[in-house]
């Protein structure tokens, strides 16, 4: 599956220093939100709902032949998306098997988001990051 013009993480810290303030961040992140790759609604189930968001939020990973971590996800709302392109530029590509080993701690400390998210959204995400990480170590 294509990256759909979501940068890689170390590409997506570049890109958000080069942002004076959060307004622009906020725009850049809604943008990298629109550039998800579409979740079927058929897929937007019960089961594929991640527990601990305030918003709605749908995840299921994609098995990949080279073992490597991909995955669908969507939200209802425009922020959430844009935090799972974020975690699209962290995980995606990466070897299953290494997927506890990723700071995700430290990339959400380095694009800042730590002071500039709510404390519900920022559940939210690790939400989102203990999903991903649960799924991807699921047999295909």
């Amino acid at each position: 599956m294509a990256n759909h013009g979501i940068p890689k993480i170390d590409e997506l810290l570049e890109i958000f220093e080069l942002f004076e303030d959060w307004e622009d961040k906020y725009r850049f992140l809604i943008e990298l939100g629109q550039k998800l790759p579409p979740m079927p609604e058929a897929l937007k189930t019960k089961e594929t709902k991640v527990e601990g968001c305030t918003s709605q939020v749908w995840m299921v990973v994609v098995p990949t032949q080279d073992h490597t971590i991909d995955f669908l996800a969507d939200s209802d709302a425009h922020i959430v998306k844009g935090l799972i392109g974020v975690l699209f530029a962290i995980f995606k590509g990466r070897p299953v098997n290494k997927a506890n080993d990723i700071d995700v701690d430290g990339y959400f400390e380095k694009l800042g988001l730590s002071a500039h998210i709510s404390p519900n959204r920022r559940n939210g995400f690790f939400a989102m990051v203990d999903r991903l990480k649960h799924l991807s170590q699921q047999p295909a």
